[in-house]
């Protein structure tokens, strides 16, 4: 965690979540960017959730655990924890913002798009807290697993975080994807992506962009030419700046 060194005023908060395909990554990669918000008047934290363990050397044949739903329950109960211990770290609890890269991305949207009504809160602490955010920011994150399972260049990671294909495992897919809990009274959400993105392919992004401006809920998409699964140079300098200007926007009084 950190937060701002001068006054006491409640502030805003960004929790941060790692990628790493659910099974690797951890959160001092994002350690740079939660002493930046900090620096801009955040509150901000960067999380851990369970990772998926398996026999890497034979990802074509084995099976992994813990597999979904256990990181969403993770992610839940950090955003649930930040609200618990808001009067302690001087933290708007109405005003709290989540982002990630890649599966961090994914779970960020999940965290954004679902309710108690969606079954993913989990039973990691804090029940009496909610586990609502007020914007979300999606790097380049998965929005329809099934999808990703057919066109993916990584399908057999999808295929181990859901426990099987698609025809095996139906229903963990839909309640996987962001896309099936798009609804009006979602909170704003900015998505960034690399239209030369072969792990998540541009399309998740404009799927996602064209289902909750249908449903008339607050979307932006912003496509980065010649970019893949994650953005370098002048691509890489936008991307942040659009990430502090929606959080200032939606977070900031």
């Amino acid at each position: 965690m950190f937060r701002p060194t001068a006054g006491d005023e409640p502030r805003p908060a960004i929790v941060f979540i790692h990628g790493g395909g659910w099974y690797q990554g951890n959160r001092q990669g994002y350690r740079g960017q939660i002493q930046e918000a900090a620096k801009r008047g955040y509150f901000a934290a960067t999380i851990s959730y369970r990772l998926m363990q398996f026999d890497q050397a034979k990802k074509e044949t084995t099976t992994a655990a813990p597999i979904f739903p256990a990181q969403i329950h993770d992610a839940k109960a950090a955003i649930r924890w930040v609200r618990a211990n808001a009067k302690k770290y001087h933290v708007n609890p109405d005003r709290i913002g989540v982002t990630g890269g890649s599966a961090g991305g994914h779970l960020s949207l999940l965290v954004g798009l679902t309710d108690p009504a969606s079954n993913l809160e989990g039973d990691s602490g804090n029940p009496d807290q909610s586990s609502r955010v007020q914007a979300v920011v999606n790097v380049f994150g998965p929005t329809d697993m099934a999808f990703c399972y057919e066109k993916s260049s990584v399908a057999w990671i999808f295929r181990l975080f859901m426990g099987g294909t698609p025809v095996e495992a139906a229903e963990r897919y839909k309640a996987a994807s962001p896309l099936t809990y798009v609804s009006q009274d979602d909170p704003p959400v900015l998505t960034l992506h690399g239209d030369q993105d072969a792990l998540v392919p541009v399309e998740q992004a404009k799927a996602l962009d064209e289902k909750m401006k249908a449903a008339g809920a607050n979307h932006t998409l912003m496509v980065f030419e010649g970019q893949g699964h994650g953005f370098g140079g002048e691509s890489g300098k936008k991307a942040a700046d659009a990430t502090w200007d929606f959080f200032d926007r939606h977070l900031k009084p």
